[in-house]
């Protein structure tokens, strides 16, 4: 059986994205794992290896396939099409972004990424690839480029025509964060404010994201993952005294998510609850908002937990930090997270492959 192909998008150009995508392709840890593609810009990928000062060479192909050569790495570059955003088409052209100035917000970085990805996607939909690994991208450059989308995780749904999802922060088993099949931590609402997320919350938004995670940690192995479920106030509401959103909302969601055979437990303070599964206490959460699970998992495992989009029919894993404007273009980015975002990848089309031989 040949290797996977895994797919890496270079994010927004202005930030740390091409650096850590080209230093984790050099690193011993990837070597071997996979037929690497990346989808962007060559002439971006090679200004981050000279930035870098690797040994790597970045090869332009003329369609999506792998170079199977050490130490060579195939670069596709979608061509120039007409894209729909939101019922508005714009033309995008691959060259724009090469004039991009590092730490810069810049709408031809945002509509890149975006075409990048959208790329990747419909290549992994269209099973020329097994998985998306994807590089940072900012928010505002979408917003500037007129794509009207809080990330990553809200294209690759549209592009995949689910409803059904949910953005999932993963620390991987053997890193010290979790149990034996490691903690997976999804997240009701998304990019949002903090004000908006008391009307947001639904019931069913929050069984759902239960039972996804759960869903995940049995395709790793986890025969019956036990799944802890935040309250949104603080001590749960104190009985209402804090808020009733655990009482109205949460409880019957936790509820419904047992009676689907999901051994779920809550609304658990989220304090308590994440101090709790990080000991191995549960093997997944379902956080009411981001901050929530993203705090506590980023203060014990920055660098090794993975952005893993939950609901989708294609693999999609991502480091867990952003575009560190600050430090692009500087050769200093550290590329564990891509380094674990790629092995992660590998592993869950491994999971997937074993599946469909039981099958």
């Amino acid at each position: 059986m040949s290797a996977p192909v895994i797919a890496i998008t270079l994010g927004d150009v202005a930030g740390i994205g091409p650096e850590v995508s080209v230093r984790a392709l050099a690193d011993a840890a990837t070597r071997g794992c996979g037929n690497p593609l990346i989808i962007g810009h060559p002439e971006i990928a090679r200004r981050a290896v000279r930035e870098a000062k690797l040994d790597l060479t970045i090869e332009p192909v003329s369609k999506p396939t792998p170079i199977e050569t050490d130490g060579i790495i195939a670069c596709w570059l979608p061509p120039e099409q007409e894209i729909n955003v939101h019922g508005s088409t714009k033309l995008y052209r691959p060259d724009d972004c090469c004039d991009v100035q590092c730490g810069e917000v810049d709408w031809r970085a945002g509509a890149a990424a975006y075409a990048w990805l959208v790329a990747a996607t419909r290549l992994a939909l269209s099973h020329k690839i097994d998985a998306i690994v994807t590089a940072p991208l900012h928010k505002k450059a979408l917003e500037l480029a007129g794509l009207n989308y809080p990330g990553h995780t809200e294209i690759l749904a549209e592009e995949c025509g689910v409803d059904e999802y949910a953005m999932m922060l993963y620390v991987p088993p053997g890193r010290g964060v979790g149990g034996r099949y490691g903690l997976g931590c999804a997240h009701v609402t998304l990019h949002t404010s903090i004000r908006s997320v008391p009307e947001l919350l639904r019931a069913g938004d929050i069984r759902d994201a239960a039972m996804l995670v759960s869903n995940f940690l049995k395709q790793v192995g986890c025969d019956r993952p036990r799944i802890g479920v935040c309250a949104l106030n603080p001590h749960a509401g104190e009985h209402g005294r804090f808020g009733d959103e655990e009482d109205r909302i949460i409880q019957p969601a936790v509820e419904e998510a047992c009676e689907l055979g999901i051994d779920a437990y809550g609304p658990i303070p989220a304090d308590a609850l994440m101090r709790r599964a990080i000991h191995g206490e549960f093997d997944g959460v379902a956080a009411m908002y981001h901050d929530q699970g993203h705090i506590a998992l980023k203060l014990v495992a920055f660098n090794q937990a993975v952005n893993v989009t939950l609901g989708l029919p294609i693999i999609r894993t991502s480091p867990s930090h952003g575009t560190a404007f600050d430090i692009a273009g500087k050769g200093q980015a550290d590329a564990s997270g891509m380094i674990a975002a790629m092995a992660t990848a590998l592993r869950l089309v491994d999971c997937r492959d074993g599946l469909l031989a039981q099958d």
